[in-house]
């Protein structure tokens, strides 16, 4: 059973959170959002998710992929959750996946995980991403990195983590019921 770690902060783009938890589900990922606060959160738009778990009651051991959603403020409160950054480092010394849509990138970046990787983002955080080699691609796969650019381009962006964490059948079987264009 693959596991996937989704970090839920207020401010979280909904679209970005809901496509990948669902699309992920689908595909047969066990997938746990967390809260970084307790109770209902909200994102951007004003929508309300109820996290599955606390981010202080899940052990990083336990997954194989850990996702970013974008959105602001969400990114900016990822960004500064101590929390965050321990989980990422831990992941990528595991040699684990690590993705991150929209505006999220900013959050890899602050850790110092971006060195010399090639990677996409929404583009009105590109200037702050130094060091990295910036692609216009909607989806972009380095290594364990899995970025992807918005809302828009979530779908792309879920389709490629079923395809990363299981195998092209699996994501096209996923896709013979949600008809997405890929």
């Amino acid at each position: 059973m693959k596991k996937v770690l989704v970090i839920l902060a207020p401010g979280f783009e909904e679209i970005e959170t809901v496509t990948v938890v669902d699309i992920l589900r689908r595909a047969g990922a066990r997938v746990t959002l967390a809260g970084t606060e307790d109770g209902t959160l909200q994102g951007s738009r004003g929508i309300d998710l109820v996290p599955d778990s606390r981010l202080n009651d899940v052990d990083p051991d336990e997954f194989d992929m850990v996702v970013l959603p974008g959105g602001q403020p969400g990114t900016s409160n990822l960004q500064k959750d101590e929390r965050v950054k321990t989980i990422l480092l831990k992941m990528h010394r595991a040699h684990k996946k690590i993705a991150a849509i929209c505006a999220a990138p900013v959050v890899l970046q602050s850790v110092g995980l971006l060195k010399s990787i090639t990677l996409t983002s929404h583009p009105s955080v590109k200037d702050q991403l130094d060091g990295v080699l910036y692609s216009d691609n909607r989806v972009v796969v380095d290594g364990n990195f899995i970025t992807s650019r918005s809302p828009g381009t979530a779908m792309e962006f879920a389709m490629k983590l079923v395809e990363i964490l299981f195998d092209t059948a699996r994501m096209e079987t996923v896709n013979k019921g949600v008809m997405a264009r890929l």
